[in-house]
């Protein structure tokens, strides 16, 4: 069935309706389970009161002769005010459980059409079915059935006596045979006891009643039965009704779990979407699987995601392009320049031509600057795998000191490792980041430049560090931003585009790894840090 629109828009005003559905639902469940539980109960409280009177019935007519039982059970069926009739077990319509009980021996209670009782049971060793019908247990019939009970048990003597009363015995009806009169009747009780009466006892603090008989013994002495005390049904226990409210909260906790367990589970695909977009995975969608309100957001943030995809993969193509194309006016100036450099002998030209062709160096590191974040920065890069293989740390460390140590006469370049150190990486891309954070060191140090490598358990770790200005902590985030120019010491003696940072920022970023900058404890200048993760087991040395 379709729900309504109002509920297919709104997520919040469905998932409310839902509980509120769940809650009915679970309070429905709550009182057919009471109804039911009590039911149960009662049925099997009807089952143990209605067991002794039948066991004795059974036991009396299975004694009788064949011919004489039809005559018997309408006799005491007069007698006690209860219809009683004998069947074969095939032609009685019985379920199949139903005949189960009555073979095991037990007694079936049906509800007649009239409200009234329908028992059933098994006579003992025969295949036939004693039916008892009755509109309600009155005083009378009580005392017939105690009388009943008191001639069959005169019958026998001793032990065998004992041995009928043991075969009535029902969890609803106790029966005690003692040889001493009961102590708790009154003096007419007990006289009306004597005279060989059922006497009834009520106990109103307890809803129940007793009764009370004399059976004569072979000695000339006697014996009393006491039978009961029968109890009234009994209400559900407190703690059988806190059971069923436990498990019908935990099955209301459940049901309501699983509810907001949906909506949670679609905002955390949202969530895994934004984060993935955050970490430069801009192809990154969100599968809407309805219209409803978390449907429309899934579908608002992926036009944002595309829009953002597009426009930044706009800003890149534009980037290069205006890069490349740079370089063709910057290729012609550099040709002018030498014609002139060639046609001219003057030494102040000279001096500005060299000037210009500096100039044209820089101009020309830019445009490679340029291209190189615009290509480590688009999303293809991201999206694309990488190429690595094993690196040896050491070996490209001591490359890029070879290197740079030309360019700076004037400071020492250290190097430092305990031993061989590998990594899984793209090596080109690692170099260049390890070689801009030495050159930029270099360019803020005032001696000294050490790099530093390390194997810790789960990364490779590379410090550069100077004993230049070092880096405020309140411009540390901001260095890696590209085109970033700090307004302090170490930013005016540098110069420098801007980029370099940046660059090493993308490549760490791009192989899984960080990039980070505090102070170094020992120069006291700045320390620049590489974290690589480690994909392999470290190599031993």
């Amino acid at each position: 069935m379709a729900l309504p629109r109002v509920l297919v828009d709104n997520t919040f005003l469905r998932v409310y309706v839902l509980i509120a559905l769940v809650l009915v639902l679970t309070g429905g469940l709550a009182v057919g389970g009471f109804l039911l539980v009590d039911r149960v109960r009662r049925e099997h409280y009807h089952e143990q009161l209605a067991t002794s009177p039948m066991a004795l019935l059974t036991a009396q007519l299975a004694a009788q002769p064949e011919a004489e039982r039809a005559a018997w059970l309408q006799r005491q069926g007069r007698e006690l005010d209860i219809a009683l009739e004998l069947h074969a077990l095939p032609s009685h319509p019985l379920s199949y459980f139903e005949r189960a009980r009555l073979e095991a021996g037990r007694t079936l209670v049906e509800t007649g059409d009239e409200g009234g009782w329908v028992l059933h049971r098994m006579l003992p060793g025969e295949p036939r079915v004693l039916t008892a019908r009755l509109s309600s247990l009155s005083e009378h019939q009580l005392l017939g059935l105690a009388g009943m009970l008191g001639r069959w048990l005169s019958e026998v003597q001793g032990e065998a006596r004992r041995e009928r009363l043991e075969q009535l015995q029902g969890s609803a009806i106790p029966l005690v045979l003692t040889e001493t009169p009961p102590e708790d009747l009154e003096p007419g009780q007990l006289a009306r006891l004597q005279d060989a009466e059922v006497v009834i006892r009520l106990l109103p603090q307890r809803w129940a009643l007793s009764l009370y008989l004399r059976l004569p013994t072979e000695t000339a002495g006697l014996e009393w039965v006491q039978v009961g005390p029968l109890n009234a049904f009994e209400p559900m226990p407190l703690s059988l009704s806190i059971l069923l409210a436990v498990i019908i909260l935990l099955g209301l906790a459940g049901a309501i779990y699983v509810i907001v367990r949906g909506v949670e589970a679609r905002m955390a695909r949202l969530e895994l979407a934004a984060t993935r977009i955050a970490s430069g995975h801009l192809d990154t969608r969100v599968k809407v699987e309805s219209g409803d309100f978390m449907g429309r957001l899934g579908m608002a943030f992926n036009g944002m995601a595309a829009q953002v995809q597009s426009l930044l993969r706009a800003q890149q193509e534009m980037i290069r392009a205006v890069s490349h194309e740079l370089r063709t006016p910057v290729a012609r100036i550099r040709f002018a320049v030498q014609m002139v450099e060639d046609m001219t002998d003057d030494q102040a030209v000279r001096r500005q031509l060299v000037g210009i062709d500096s100039d044209i160096e820089e101009l020309d590191g830019l445009i490679d600057e340029i291209l190189t974040y615009a290509r480590l920065g688009g999303d293809q890069v991201q999206t694309m795998p990488m190429e690595t293989e094993p690196v040896d740390c050491l070996a490209m460390a001591r490359r890029v000191v070879e290197a740079l140590s030309p360019l700076h006469g004037e400071l020492r370049i250290e190097l430092v490792a305990d031993g061989e150190v590998e990594v899984e990486a793209e090596p080109r891309y690692l170099q260049r980041a390890l070689q801009n954070l030495v050159a930029n060191a270099c360019s803020h140090a005032r001696s000294v430049v050490r790099v530093t490598l390390a194997a810790e358990p789960r990364a490779v770790r590379l410090d550069v560090e100077d004993d230049g200005p070092g880096v405020p902590e309140a411009h540390r985030q901001a260095v890696f931003k590209p085109f970033a120019r700090l307004d302090d010491s170490r930013t005016r003696r540098s110069g420098g585009y801007g980029l370099g940072l940046s660059i090493v920022h993308k490549i760490m970023a791009w192989h899984g790894g960080s990039a980070m900058v505090d102070d170094s404890p020992e120069l006291g200048g700045a320390r620049f840090t590489l974290l690589l993760p480690r994909r392999s087991p470290p190599r031993e040395t």
